[in-house]
């Protein structure tokens, strides 16, 4: 396999993983923390209602989660592909 089909490959799989990520956190952001808020808000998390929490909170929570994600997806991938530092 050539070094341009692999680094195509490998750019496909980047973008696959950012589109995933981004909708995870669409969901919560937008779907949980607005279009769902009053069915959320009878559930009780930590005190709060829940749908004020993934509006308040939990979306900010959930990105900094997906960033660590991120970052994990993207070593292994750089090592499975041979593109990694050090």
């Amino acid at each position: 396999m050539s070094d341009k089909k692999n680094l195509q490959e490998y750019w496909k799989k980047n973008i696959r993983y950012v589109g995933i990520l981004l909708s995870v956190w669409f969901v919560v952001s937008y779907v949980f923390g607005i279009l769902l808020v009053e069915q959320l808000d009878t559930i009780r998390f930590f005190g709060f209602k829940l749908g004020f929490w993934f509006a308040q909170q939990g979306s900010e929570i959930v990105f900094v989660i997906l960033i660590f994600v991120y970052v994990h997806l993207m070593n292994k991938l750089d090592r499975e592909y041979d593109v990694h530092e050090e």
